[in-house]
Formats: C-alpha cells, sequence, structure tokens
C-alpha cells in the first residue's frame, strides 16, 4: 500500500464517518442518555463492526458474504427493532427519584451498548457497501503484505474509532450541561427519538 492510497483511504473513511447516519445516530443517543463510556463503549461496537467487513475484504470471503447477505439482512432488523425498543423504553419511562438514583450508581453496561454499536454497523448497508465495492479501489486485496493489513485496523480506528468517539464526547457534553437543568425531560425524549429514528433509519435503508 503506497502512502497516497493509504492518505486516501483514511480521507475517505473519515469524510464517510463524520456523515450522520446509524452508527452516530446510536452512538449520540446512547451518550446523552447514559454518559460517555457508554457512548464510548457504542463506538467501539461500531468500530468492530468496521473490523469484520475488513477482515472479510481482505481475506477473499466476498463471496462468503454474500451468501450470508440474508444473515445480515436478519441482524439489521433485530438490530432496527432492538433500537427502537430501547427508544420507546426511553421515552415512556418515569422512574422515581430513588429509582432515578439507583439508576445511576448501578454499574453501566458496556457490553450491551457495544452489541449496539455493532449490530447496527454490520447491518449498515453503506459500510457493506463501501467494504465489497469501494474499498477494492484504494488498494490490491490480492498482494497485502502484513503491514499492508495492520495499517488498514490503523486507519480504520484512527478514522471510523476517533470519529464515533468524538460524537460521543461532544453528545455527553451536551449531556452534562442539561444535568441540573428542568430541560432534562426534553433531553431525554430526544435521546429516544433518537434511537426510535435510528432503528427506522436502519430498517428501511436498502
Amino acid at each position: 500500500m503506497t502512502i497516497t492510497s493509504a492518505f486516501a483511504l483514511y480521507t475517505t473513511m473519515i469524510v464517510l464517518a463524520l456523515l450522520p447516519g446509524p452508527g452516530v445516530i446510536v452512538v449520540v443517543a446512547r451518550s446523552l442518555d447514559s454518559g460517555f463510556r457508554q457512548g464510548l463503549a457504542t463506538a467501539m461496537g461500531v468500530l468492530s463492526g468496521d473490523f469484520v467487513f475488513i477482515t472479510l475484504a481482505v481475506f477473499g470471503l466476498a463471496a462468503l458474504a454474500e451468501v450470508m447477505g440474508s444473515f445480515f439482512v436478519v441482524i439489521k432488523y433485530i438490530g432496527a427493532a432492538y433500537l427502537i425498543y430501547l427508544g420507546f423504553s426511553l421515552i415512556t419511562s418515569e422512574p422515581s427519584a430513588a429509582e432515578a438514583e439507583k439508576e445511576a450508581t448501578k454499574p453501566a453496561n458496556h457490553s450491551a451498548s457495544f452489541l449496539v454499536g455493532l449490530i447496527t454497523s454490520i447491518g449498515n448497508p453503506k459500510v457493506i457497501l463501501f467494504y465489497f465495492s469501494f474499498f477494492p479501489a484504494f488498494l490490491d486485496l490480492e498482494n497485502l503484505s502484513i503491514t499492508d493489513v495492520s495499517l488498514l485496523f490503523i486507519i480504520a480506528t484512527l478514522s471510523v474509532g476517533v470519529v464515533m468517539a468524538g460524537y460521543a464526547y461532544v453528545a455527553a457534553k451536551t449531556k452534562s450541561s442539561f444535568a441540573a437543568s428542568p430541560k432534562t425531560k426534553y433531553l431525554k425524549f430526544g435521546s429516544g427519538a433518537l434511537l426510535m429514528g435510528g432503528g427506522l433509519f436502519v430498517a428501511l435503508r436498502s
């Protein structure tokens, strides 16, 4: 892989990661709802989905991915349904003060947030299209060295990972600024609406 192709790939992945999509929606929503750590766990799940597709592309498993097309569709709808469920639960829940305090002090379920990000990424048609259609245009997948493969994962981490973590940080800062405000209920409603919207977005995209 040349420096030029690596930089072109990095720039493209940065731009695509910045564009609002299912991954951005779930990272922002989880950060607004549960804070930066939950949002970061979701972001790492999104990045792991990219890792899955990089592995499939690099090791010539595109044919397998086509065979598993129905599986990816199922994953997409399961993820969409789960996002809608999370959003609806967030909007309709009205915990008492005691319950709210208990909720705030209990350990965060980072694995659930990671899974939300992973499922969203794996079921995202934009990600699938990029890695199996546009990705090969940047490099010769049949002549990659171990160094090249390692560089691909680093590029994904520094583009998708950093951008998603940035979204999580900004959303968490927004949450903290509303923490002592009577407008918190609107933030909660907005987070739930984002999750439900993300679920619908995932389900309806072809």
